[in-house]
């Protein structure tokens, strides 16, 4: 509707004026607007204020060359209008009928940009535009000025405000891009209509959207043209419904969602989202990888098909459901090699707000490496503030890692775990050759009574008892903080008894020792995984066993011992025997600083002098040290290089 008030009509030697006090339109409003027509055909029009859309200016002029008023009639020919922010005049014409409303509008501009509308004097707007050069909306739309847009927009527009609406337009040549760069397009090309009618004071409507050529990058999401958009829903005042909004995307076979969005918030008071059918070896890659591993993308592979709903009040998820069949991922080795695999897994998980659900998974086993899991069930009950796991047993090799009943509860903080695992006899053998680790012999077996994971934190509450080396070790106050962060620090108490030294210096090809050791670590403290503190010991067993030592075994000691170590027997005796008799083994290290305080058998009472191995039967010998302040990273690679089979001992 126009409303028009005509309350000055005057005129004067050579010119005509005229004053409107205002023109609404449900599209522009006009205020204060002074016509002036001087002898001669020129033209000029200022407005105090101007509203197109929701965009307000003051004080803006258009100068026509060729100017007329008829009665109620008013045309403009050729006119140059200039408005405040705009870099260039626009050329305008115009013909309006201020009695019955009609009228039409040319616009141009120097780029070649051009609308032309028709009033045809029932409220109604036809318009179109050719080559809308999209560069130039940051002026008129400041919200898109961050994103550079650029391109060129073809459309037509039909608009009755209290009937109905048509537009329909394509772009192309479409680009933007953030200041970060985290999102940018190119080459786009994109087919949209809108079809709305009016009914009983809601507005009926249908849009399609269709991306025909180009490709954008989404943080971090990779996107290339196919997609469309077909949705339908209603427009009431202050709320905009959307009945269904469905995607066709490459490798879905569905994906719809339905949306309450209040026009105040501009946020949805209710969502829900649906897919089916997603086919995971397509959709993976592009949508997935970038996700869970950017950097190993191409190493990725997905198998398999997901299913999934999601419902949203407000910014509150009230449920959930994913379905999963024959769902699968692996990542590849750096090297091309084993790397890492799960599944295949099927199965469906609900959780509802408020209520409780059973979800039941089906896992077809996981490797890592060359390590394989084999096939097992996971049932889950999922409760509004919790999830209980329950037992499960997982195949590994010839053994079974077996997990009791694991609960996680919300808390304030975040979820907070609590669980136990048992480690059923594994072969040392099997299970090193599958880790590409020294071989060795035995089994390994374990038990963690008690494990608290909660935000940053991971605790294992009792005593954790592995059984390796035909002895055991036995971990408490194991404590771990920012286990995957920057910051991981460790804390624990150690001790091993019983270890079988020939199964010990065999695997670590160290020499050949008979016999056993027990072994303590006290005040363990590892930041960043590197130990920075302990008080540990290593010495022999209680008890009868054979106690021989080969001529390897001690050159390794004596070169890690330092050249302040030492074998006590000549040089030409221990090229005429293979092994040694020895009486204890003792060695200590109390690391504080980065230094490592060492001791030996005893108490060490003399003076800079410690005993390592104390010998015993025939022949026999000492192992003795002198140093004992030793830098901890030169004691590691010392270590090392014995392992390794570069040590230079040196035998004195």
């Amino acid at each position: 509707m126009v409303l028009l008030s005509l309350p000055v009509a005057a005129s004067a030697l050579g010119t005509l004026a005229l004053s409107v006090d205002r023109i609404e339109h449900p599209g522009f409003g006009l205020q204060g607007l002074q016509f002036s027509f001087p002898v001669g055909g020129r033209a000029s029009l200022s407005i105090a204020r101007l509203r197109v859309a929701d965009r307000h200016w003051r004080n803006v002029r258009l100068d026509c060359a060729h100017g007329s008023l008829d009665a109620t009639v008013v045309r403009c020919t050729d006119g140059v209008f200039r408005l405040p922010g705009l870099p260039h005049p626009l050329q305008i014409s115009f013909r309006l009928d201020l009695a019955t409303r009609a009228g039409t509008f040319a616009i141009g501009t120097p780029d070649g940009t051009r609308l032309t509308a028709r009033l045809p004097g029932d409220g109604s707007v036809r318009a179109k535009v050719i080559g809308l050069d999209l560069a130039a909306l940051p002026t008129w739309l400041p919200v898109l000025k961050p994103w550079s847009p650029t391109g060129r927009f073809d459309g037509e527009l039909l608009w009755h405000p209290t009937r109905m609406l048509e537009l329909t337009g394509r772009l192309s040549g479409g680009a933007f891009g953030s200041a970060d760069g985290l999102h940018a397009a190119e080459k786009l090309a994109l087919d949209v209509r809108v079809d709305a009618v009016l009914k009983s004071g809601r507005w009926d409507w249908i849009a399609e959207l269709g991306w025909r050529e180009g490709a954008a990058y989404l943080h971090p999401f990779f996107v290339e043209a196919g997609p469309s958009l077909h949705a339908h829903g209603q427009l009431r005042p202050g709320v905009l419904e959307v009945h269904e909004a469905s995607v066709m995307l490459e490798g879905v076979e569905q994906l719809a969602a339905s949306a309450r969005i209040n026009l105040a918030t501009g946020m949805p008071d209710r969502l829900s989202v649906a897919l089916a059918g997603a086919d995971l070896a397509i959709v993976g890659p592009r949508w997935l990888a970038p996700l869970v591993a950017p950097a190993a993308g191409e190493r990725l592979r997905f198998a398999g098909r997901v299913s999934g709903a999601l419902e949203f009040e407000g910014v509150h998820l009230r449920a959930l459901d994913a379905v999963f069949d024959e769902a699968g991922v692996s990542l590849a080795g750096g090297d091309g090699g084993p790397g890492l695999a799960f599944g295949p897994l099927s199965g469906h998980v609900p959780w509802r707000h408020g209520l409780p659900t059973r979800g039941e998974l089906q896992i077809g086993g996981g490797r890592w490496q060359k390590l394989a899991l084999g096939a097992f069930d996971l049932g889950v009950s999922i409760d509004e503030r919790s999830i209980r796991v329950d037992r499960v047993r997982i195949p590994l090799l010839d053994g079974a890692l077996v997990f009791g009943e694991t609960v996680l509860n919300a808390g304030s903080e975040g979820w907070v775990g609590k669980g136990s695992l048992v480690i059923e006899p594994v072969s040392m053998r099997l299970l090193t050759d599958a880790l590409d680790l020294p071989s060795m012999s035995g089994v390994l077996s374990g038990s963690i009574p008690g494990l608290r994971a909660s935000p940053g934190e991971v605790v294992l509450d009792g005593t954790t008892v592995v059984s390796v080396f035909d002895g055991y070790l036995r971990a408490t106050g194991l404590r771990v903080l920012e286990p995957f962060g920057v910051g991981s620090h460790l804390t624990a108490d150690i001790e091993a008894r019983h270890l079988d030294l020939e199964q010990l210096t065999e695997t670590f090809s160290f020499g050949t020792i008979t016999g056993f050791v027990d072994a303590d670590v006290r005040r363990l403290e590892l930041v960043r995984w590197r130990p920075v503190g302990f008080d540990a010991r290593v010495s022999s067993s209680p008890g009868r066993y054979p106690r021989r030592i080969s001529q390897r075994a001690v050159q390794n000691i004596s070169a890690l011992g330092g050249p302040g170590a030492m074998a006590a027997i000549q040089r030409s005796l221990l090229g005429f025997f293979d092994t040694f008799g020895y009486r204890e083994i003792g060695l200590g290290c109390v690391l504080k600083s980065g230094v490592c305080e060492m001791s030996g058998i005893g108490d060490g009472a003399e003076a800079g002098r410690f005993v390592i191995v104390s010998g015993g039967g025939i022949p026999a010998l000492d192992v003795i040290g002198y140093n004992r302040r030793v830098d901890w990273r030169e004691l590691v690679e010392r270590l090392q290089r014995v392992i390794e089979g570069n040590a230079a001992a040196e035998v004195r």
